[in-house]
């Protein structure tokens, strides 16, 4: 088992593009492997190659009793349903804010094997591999939320990097009645 150090929010890789696979390796069949294994140590339920530091188009997920490894994913059916739950990162440890994604989507990807597959996910599976393609794209979930809680957030991931103590997060005026 190998941990993989988890790149944090001001890493550049974080925002930028992963490029696509043309051949899989055992280098990435290993990857895979120790994606896996940092993914749960973490704990998470997905885990993009970028945040690793590899900028390549490879993420990991596990939700439930499912887990897998996508090469070079695609959307390629999005639901017209669309739902608003809380999302984190690794990446972005200790944020939580709500996102909306769809609730159902197909992804057209290659697996560890170098076979097309489809697969669909709903509900938290589809959620996982929006917010992973995302990174893959160089995309974070704060790049989701409304201005006022991305200006809360940044000034959060601000403080963090300065090693500031993480202030209480703002309960909007609704919520306090």
């Amino acid at each position: 088992m190998a941990l993989l150090p988890i790149r944090t929010f001001g890493d550049p890789v974080l925002r930028e593009c992963a490029g696509e696979i043309t051949k899989i390796t055992d280098v990435h069949r290993r990857l895979i492997k120790d994606m896996i294994d940092t993914m749960r140590d973490a704990p998470g339920v997905g885990l993009a190659a970028p945040q690793v530091g590899v900028m390549e188009r490879i993420f990991v997920w596990e939700v439930e009793e499912e887990h897998g490894a996508l090469i070079n994913p695609e959307i390629v059916k999005r639901s017209r349903k669309r739902f608003t739950e809380e999302e984190g990162c690794l990446s972005l440890p200790g944020l939580v804010y709500p996102v909306e994604r769809n609730f159902e989507v197909v992804v057209r990807a290659l697996d560890e094997n170098g076979d097309e597959i489809e697969i669909a996910g709903e509900d938290l599976l589809a959620r996982v591999f929006q917010h992973e393609i995302d990174h893959l794209d160089g995309v974070l979930f704060i790049d989701h939320i409304s201005e006022e809680d991305r200006k809360e957030a940044l000034s959060i991931l601000r403080g963090q990097a300065l090693g500031l103590p993480v202030p209480a997060r703002r309960i909007p005026q609704e919520e306090n009645l």
